[in-house]
């Protein structure tokens, strides 16, 4: 691992749950972990529902934009934490992917901002496990 370990967050979209796990890890972590999020197929643009309820703790993320995942994004982290279930990423050059099964409160019926905000505080609770096992 580097000195200042590289997280790299992914999705499909690259539009929410990734671009909340790195939101909540720079505001976690600090500049103690470099972070990047991408996605397989990205979107357009950022989730408005995820850019707002990270708003509601402190974390903006309404000037970040969605990009392609590459090989050389993926080789150049430390370690790369798929979101959800749809995204498939294959390790390169060793480096190791590990899947976050995050709740989806739409399979019970959740939909909207409180759909939203229990997917962050998912999130936010791993990237916190994460960023405490960094620091070991």
């Amino acid at each position: 691992m580097s000195p200042t370990p590289h997280v790299l967050f992914v999705c499909v979209k690259n539009g929410g749950k990734s671009q909340m796990a790195a939101g909540l890890m720079r505001k976690s972590a600090g500049d103690t972990v470099t972070v990047d999020s991408a996605g397989t197929r990205p979107g357009t643009a950022v989730n408005a529902l995820s850019a707002q309820v990270l708003l509601e703790v402190g974390v903006d993320i309404t000037d970040r934009t969605t990009q392609q995942l590459t090989d050389d994004m993926v080789a150049a982290a430390d370690r790369v934490v798929v979101l959800g279930r749809d995204a498939q990423v294959t390790s390169v050059g060793g480096t190791p992917v590990e899947v976050w099964d995050t709740d989806e409160p739409s399979e019970r019926g959740i939909e909207g901002v409180e759909r939203m905000r229990l997917v962050r505080d998912d999130i936010a609770r791993r990237v916190d496990e994460l960023v405490a096992e960094l620091r070991r």
